[in-house]
């Protein structure tokens, strides 16, 4: 029997696999390093250089497997017994470019990077390494809400305390693949009925907050993009309670793809800069400045490959 074989803008449906052909620079290896930098992750799991999570298009809910084979493409398994539309298809073909940001030419961005001072060492060092997306607007604003002012371990254990509460998952093989909490389920809460999950009182309004606002349509990803310019959707979001300068980055980094984005008071940044300097104090704001202006306009990557160097 012969195969069917969808092409459709650099993927294809193959047997109930996706297809995706990846750029030339991308490195499997590089974004899994990130991937894996932490073991209390709950939203995907890698094993075996094979990553598998849940993708959720509209009503329907993928489990799906995805590595890359030695043609340099991305092959996609839907694993929970689902066959392959293109329509579906087309939506976890769309979620897996914008998570690794498959569709950015980074020729630029490396062109300016090898001739960086800072940032010729990293470059080198991880190539093909890609800004990992959060495409989901609400996910996006809880990972840097619960991040704020504590460390990267224990912003995972609460991330992990948050969705084992309140998201779903799919049971495959005896292990639980978690989906992310709605923001309309978020919304219906009070501070006191998320009073178990480690964090502040205040972390608990101020995403209560955002999952109000975007349940109401008040906030939401196509509003953001559609004020056009960077300046103009960081100036919205830190009108929100909760979301200060460097949430307001984090998010034009990892979820609008703003390339130009720069979470300045950022601490990782901050100690990765000091340890390729050998610096005993962290940058000042006018280093940084001076750092970003010469980054421009790959400020979010040049931050998220000096991220690298601290793992």
């Amino acid at each position: 029997m012969e195969r069917e074989v969808h092409i459709i803008d650099g993927w294809h449906i193959d047997n109930d696999c996706i297809i995706i052909d990846l750029p030339a620079d991308f490195n499997m290896k590089a974004n899994l390093a990130y991937l894996k930098r932490n073991k209390n992750e709950c939203m995907f799991e890698v094993e075996n250089e094979t990553v598998t999570r849940v993708i959720v298009v509209g009503e329907n809910r993928h489990l799906v497997r995805l590595n890359v084979n030695e043609q340099n493409q991305m092959i996609v398994r839907f694993v929970n017994g689902f066959k392959t539309s293109k329509p579906d298809g087309a939506n976890v073909a769309a979620y897996i470019r914008e998570w690794f940001d498959l569709d950015r030419d980074l020729t630029p961005f490396y062109k300016m990077a090898k001739a960086d001072q800072l940032l010729k060492e990293p470059v080198q060092n991880f190539s093909g390494l890609r800004v990992i997306g959060v495409p989901d607007l609400f996910e996006a604003l809880c990972w840097g809400i619960l991040g704020q002012q504590i460390n990267l371990a224990f912003a995972y254990t609460l991330k992990r305390q948050f969705v084992e509460k309140y998201g779903d998952f799919i049971e495959w093989s005896g292990r639980k693949y978690w989906i992310f909490p709605s923001h309309k389920q978020i919304a219906q809460l009070t501070p006191d009925d998320m009073a178990q999950i480690k964090m502040t009182r205040r972390k608990s309004e101020f995403i209560i907050g955002i999952a109000q606002l975007m349940a109401s349509g008040e906030l939401s990803k196509e509003k953001l993009l559609g004020l056009g310019s960077l300046k103009e959707a960081e100036k919205s979001l830190i009108k929100i309670r909760g979301i200060g300068p460097w949430t307001a980055n984090y998010l034009l980094m990892r979820c609008l793809r703003f390339t130009s984005a720069f979470p300045i008071d950022d601490v990782g940044l901050h100690n990765s800069i000091k340890r390729l300097t050998s610096g005993e104090k962290k940058p000042s704001k006018e280093e940084l400045l001076a750092l970003s202006a010469k980054w421009a306009p790959w400020q979010a990557y040049a931050t998220f490959y000096l991220w690298r160097v601290n793992y």
